[in-house]
């Protein structure tokens, strides 16, 4: 289960993280606050959270508070929450073909939905030492330990089965838009899949009635049928809705409902999952960002829990939406379904596509819009493409060095990258800013995540160092500030790792003074509270082989979003910006920051 902190523990390290973006003033404001409000009213909330986390054994205390806050969110779901993460080209370069990739892929995430549903799916375990656990042997044994210590037996080898709760919500899955609070819907009945193409709406069965998957030939002829259908774009596109404010959207789907709308709608969200084709080519690696992110509003369905998309070249990739899961279970569908529908492809350019009535099996969805909902969609349009049009996305690729040089130096690879993130930010703007990084607690029942907050005092001084004191410091005390650096950042990664940051259970009890109706305590008021939870360098890393980049938006309209991977021997970075911010000059500034650090590591003199 995911322990709830001791209280004096998260005061200590919430302070550790506001230390760099205070001056001396107003940490002491704050710390006066902390300890004010750890001795009083946080040490009633922190017992009363604890005392409920015992009654409710069967959860985790994040889960409520943190579907709350994802679903009472009124931003659209577009840029400000969904993620995408793109898939690496099939290696056999005639299967990116977009019928045959697109074929293959859902045919391999039907598979994968059928394992799952029918309990064969391969638990998902963390192996600190693979050598030991990773093995047939292991696994054999392990299999005929009853669940209930079975997860013992793997801690003793050092592997760590994760949570694999959010899994149901893949499929056939939608956030429903309601005033004030959102909801999730499933319904594992349904049995066909949804299909965007020119803004058009199509489903077909793609599970019969004995609960198999159709034949991949015929879902290849259905496939083909809407890829060469020239129904024109709808005059008004259902899916701009979808990224819609969510009060906005549930007032218009009320319309829609009371409209004559309710079964396709009832289609739309129970589908399996949402397919979208698109009838364009990928340009380059940021096209393919802005495309996979946001796209062009009329061929997504944000609400469902994934969008598959396809461009006409057939470079594929997934859309999430965030509520209802994590990055995790998000990857391991995405990297299950790379490997099926790469080495056991259910087609070839050869097969040919069944002899089956496609204009019978596949219906084109109409819905009946009458004036409001009209004007409703003209205006989410509006507000979608200025939206878009504010987003800056920008990318590098540095090839100095990676994963492997880093380890060989003895410092983590995640902390340098978090380093220079710190440094660009510090040599553009001259400060240092409230910092988020993601970090996964699925080792724990119904673990969601916990900030790792990379900001610190050793970034702070040792970015000071690098960008305004390089005279001053000798090669080998740069090396030492990057070491201290690395040290701090591995600490807090497990701390956040075991449940052991400070953000969550904060969150968590004031999420419980709130619903008690108690008034929010002043620690909570204080305006170094708000900037900490304010993001400017939102971060989130991944590396997969299915996957070719990831990316979000920005958090805050003043702020970064920052993909990144460290790689053997190159590192990437993704920024997404809005007007305010310069992301071509801070990936720039992140380029020299890596430079910097790489050099000095490898014992050079580096200029300033």
């Amino acid at each position: 289960r995911l322990p709830v902190p001791k209280l004096e523990d998260t005061i200590r390290r919430y302070l550790n993280a506001q230390k760099p973006l205070l001056n001396d003033d107003q940490f002491r404001k704050t710390e006066e606050l902390a300890h004010h409000f750890e001795k009083g009213i946080g040490r009633e909330l922190h017992e009363q959270l604890v005392a409920q986390d015992n009654q409710n054994k069967h959860t985790s205390y994040i889960t409520g508070p943190w579907f709350d806050m994802y679903l009472k969110a009124r931003e659209p779901v577009v840029l400000n929450f969904n993620a995408f993460m793109s898939f690496n080209p099939d290696r056999k370069s005639e299967y990116n073909d977009q019928l045959i990739r697109a074929t293959n892929m859902t045919f391999s995430a039907l598979r994968f939905m059928k394992t799952f549903r029918a309990g064969y799916l391969e638990p998902e375990v963390f192996h600190l030492n693979p050598e030991k656990s990773d093995t047939q042997m292991f696994k054999k044994i392990i299999r005929f330990v009853p669940s209930s210590v079975s997860w013992f037996g793997a801690y003793m080898v050092n592997a760590y089965p994760l949570d694999m709760s959010q899994y149901f919500r893949l499929f056939n899955s939608t956030r429903l838009p309601k005033l004030d609070k959102d909801e999730l819907y499933t319904d594992e009945k349904a049995k066909h899949l949804l299909v965007l193409r020119n803004g058009n709406f199509y489903v077909f069965d793609v599970i019969d009635k004995d609960g198999n998957i159709l034949k991949p030939s015929e879902i290849q002829a259905h496939l083909k049928y809407i890829l060469s259908n020239n129904s024109p774009a709808p005059a008004f596109p259902l899916g701009y809705l979808s990224s819609e404010n969510r009060d906005t959207w549930a007032l218009l789907r009320k319309n829609l409902l009371d409209n004559g709308n309710e079964e396709a709608l009832q289609k739309v969200d129970s589908a399996v999952f949402c397919l979208s084709l698109d009838d364009f080519p990928v340009k380059d690696f940021v096209h393919l960002s802005h495309t996979m992110l946001h796209g062009d509003g009329a061929n997504r369905w944000y609400d469902k829990s994934f969008n598959l998309i396809i461009t006409k070249d057939g470079t594929a990739g997934i859309n999430f939406e965030h509520s209802w899961g994590d990055g995790v279970a998000v990857l391991r569908f995405q990297n299950e379904v790379f490997k099926d529908s790469t080495t056991t492809p259910a087609i070839s350019p050869q097969s040919q596509p069944a002899s089956v009535d496609s204009s019978r099996a596949v219906q084109k969805l109409d819905f009946k819009l009458n004036d409001a909902l009209k004007a409703g969609i003209t205006k989410a349009k509006q507000k979608f493409d200025a939206s878009v049009e504010a987003l800056s996305i920008n990318m590098i690729q540095f090839h100095e060095g990676g994963k492997d040089l880093l380890k060989q130096k003895k410092v983590s690879p995640d902390a340098v990258a978090q380093l220079a993130f710190q440094m660009a930010f510090f040599r553009q703007y001259n400060q240092t800013v409230a910092t988020y990084e993601s970090c996964s607690t699925a080792a724990f029942k119904h673990g969601r995540t916990e900030t790792i907050r990379p900001a610190s005092i050793h970034t702070k001084k040792c970015s000071e160092a690098f960008v305004t004191e390089l005279s001053k410091c000798s090669t080998e005390e740069l090396q030492h500030l990057i070491v201290e650096c690395s040290k701090y950042h591995g600490r807090l990664t497990k701390e956040a790792a075991m449940g052991q940051g400070f953000d969550r259970h904060l969150f968590g009890l004031r999420y419980l003074a709130l619903s008690k109706g108690i008034a929010l305590p002043d620690f909570y008021q204080d305006q170094a509270y708000a900037r900490l939870n304010h993001n400017i360098i939102s971060t989130s890393t991944l590396v997969s082989p299915a996957v070719q980049l990831g990316g979000f938006g920005p958090v805050v309209s003043d702020g970064f979003g920052v993909g990144y991977q460290v790689q053997d021997d190159w590192i990437g970075c993704n920024v997404s910006s809005y007007p305010t911010r310069n992301g071509k000059e801070f990936l720039q500034s992140i380029y020299k920051s890596l430079e910097d650090i790489f050099n000095v590591l490898k014992g050079k003199k580096i200029g300033s």
